[in-house]
């Protein structure tokens, strides 16, 4: 394979659009493909609709190159990306109409010597699937098509630069396209590319972010154990560090973002009397979420049987992690909603990494710190870290924006 291919990718959110941005820049044709014609019409403009640190100059170049293009239709290519989001059900099942829909917007394009790939999480078995669909509607392809799965591993705010140099896991449904994914890939990823079939692929992202949740989970729960016990857990997390074979993770609001939050439930789904530690470890993330904002109505509740009024409560970040604009499953935005619907107290919501919300009146940083009588940090945002501590506001930093939960003497 050479640039001179044609890219189709199915998606253009997180990931999808960085990925063409990247493709494009090597000087591959890529046609990117969303459904929301405000997301298409954006980036024919040469801007984007999310945050991702040197994202737009590339997508600028790419478009004013004239090698990216978005469009709400595929078009014809050489490789298909399938990069479109894997939610879950109700129940925790996962969903994979998503792509299931992708992959039927590309099959009346596919042609023999194709490659059709997967990112997008998966439960173990969807990329043979996918293949088994593509082959049943379309049997000329068969022994033609190459098929594989090859999972993202990126960090929110290092994307461009993990894209190209963090490792692949890159498995088919046989050895062939293995090595074809492999020839794609080889045009702009750096890493080392690791060879595999698509079911190992697709458990190795699943096992990826199921191992931190479970560790996570420790953290978090460590930091319950700790409040009960009067104790700083950010101080005794730093302490048990010290010890050359241990590295305990720091404690949040609980677990959020596509990723840690929801791909556990694809394993459990699966193998439910298997995956019990990690079925534990997903209670336990969602729980802090529900105790963080437990301690808030506390919190409200003693202020105002101390000072006879109400008090105005700063709801410090919304986004699922520092420094990001993206709030899927985010547990602050869990917290916020959960606090707001069960109190008419006065709330100041504050993300200063979007512009606006549909639901939540949003208030700047400085604003709300100085207004609010408690302080509630939900993320631990830049822009929070540069505030001064002030000893005569009530503080709840579950974030770990200060790294004290409370002020205790080292000597009691």
């Amino acid at each position: 394979m050479n640039p001179s291919k044609t890219v189709c990718v199915i998606g253009l959110g997180y990931i999808g659009l960085p990925t063409a941005a990247i493709a494009a820049q090597q000087g591959i044709k890529v046609y990117g493909v969303d459904v929301n014609p405000k997301v298409v019409a954006t980036i024919n403009k040469g801007e984007i609709h999310i945050i991702e640190q040197g994202l737009q100059t590339l997508v600028k170049e790419g478009v004013e190159k004239g090698t990216l293009k978005a469009s709400l239709t595929p078009a014809l290519a050489d490789v298909y990306l399938i990069v479109v989001p894997t939610p879950f059900k109700d129940n925790h099942e996962p969903d994979i109409s998503f792509v299931e829909a992708a992959t039927l917007a590309v099959m009346p394009f596919l042609k023999a010597g194709d490659t059709y790939i997967i990112e997008s999480t998966s439960p173990v078995g969807t990329t043979e699937r996918m293949a088994e669909l593509i082959f049943r509607e379309r049997p000329e392809l068969q022994n033609t098509l190459y098929i594989a799965y090859c999972p993202e591993r990126v960090l929110p705010g290092n994307v461009l630069h993990e894209l190209v140099y963090n490792d692949r896991a890159i498995g088919g449904i046989n050895e062939a396209s293995t090595l074809k994914a492999i020839e794609f890939y080889q045009l702009f990823v750096k890493g080392e590319l690791h060879k595999t079939n698509a079911r190992t692929a697709e458990m190795c992202k699943l096992t990826e972010n199921a191992s931190r949740d479970l560790q996570i989970a420790f953290a978090n729960e460590l930091s319950i154990i700790c409040d009960k016990a009067d104790i700083n857990v950010w101080e005794l997390i730093h302490l048990a560090n010290k010890h050359p074979r241990v590295n305990i993770l720091q404690p949040g609001a609980g677990v959020g973002g596509h990723c840690i939050a929801v791909d556990p439930y694809f394993i459990v789904s699966d193998y439910p009397r298997e995956s019990r530690i990690i079925g534990v470890a997903r209670e336990v993330n969602n729980y802090k979420a529900f105790w963080c904002a437990e301690r808030t109505k506390t919190a409200m509740h003693d202020f105002e049987l101390k000072h006879g009024h109400k008090p105005t409560v700063a709801l410090m970040g919304l986004a699922f992690k520092p420094d990001i604009d993206d709030l899927r499953e985010s547990p602050a935005k869990y917290i916020a909603q959960k606090v707001m619907q069960s109190e008419q107290n006065n709330f100041l919501i504050v993300e200063p990494n979007i512009k606006e919300h549909s639901i939540f009146k949003l208030t700047d940083t400085l604003n709300a710190y100085e207004k609010a009588d408690i302080i509630v940090f939900l993320v631990a945002h830049k822009e929070f870290k540069e505030l001064a501590y002030r000893k005569d506001k009530v503080i709840l930093d579950f974030a770990g924006v200060f790294k004290r939960t409370r002020l205790i003497s080292v000597y009691r």
